[in-house]
């Protein structure tokens, strides 16, 4: 059985949180009802609608797990040739501001947690006048 070939137009009509195809390794997904599960937030999906979102998925380091999801979200392969037209300089901008908040996020997630504990063993040690 062949499978569905996706052309840019098709690519680029579908970017928004109703249908949401994403450009992974020459293959298409569908990724709607994965939007409100993704674990950086749907924003960091529509920051790469429309276009080749390979280097993003990449950099961000996903999971085998991550990996494992993709197949039953596949759509078709995208035409050859298309000639996907990377991230303008606006859009390469928010992508940049997104994965910089999600890093900022990801430091606060183990920052937060031992700030707090090493507070509370400060009040535990000058509470009970140990010296």
């Amino acid at each position: 059985m062949a499978t569905k070939v996706i052309t840019l137009e098709e690519l680029r009509q579908n970017k928004s949180r109703d249908k949401f195809y994403i450009l992974i390794h020459g293959k298409v997904y569908d990724a709607t009802k994965f939007m409100d599960e993704h674990p950086g937030g749907d924003e960091v999906l529509l920051a790469e609608g429309g276009q080749d979102a390979t280097e993003a998925f990449e950099d961000v380091g996903h999971s085998d797990e991550a990996r494992a999801l993709l197949p039953g979200m596949f759509v078709g392969d995208f035409e050859e040739g298309a000639g996907v037209q990377l991230k303008s300089g606006a859009a390469a901008a928010q992508a940049n501001r997104v994965s910089g908040a999600v890093e900022q996020g990801s430091n606060l997630m183990y920052f937060l947690p031992l700030a707090g504990l090493g507070a509370y063993f400060a009040w535990r040690f000058y509470s009970t006048g140990a010296v």
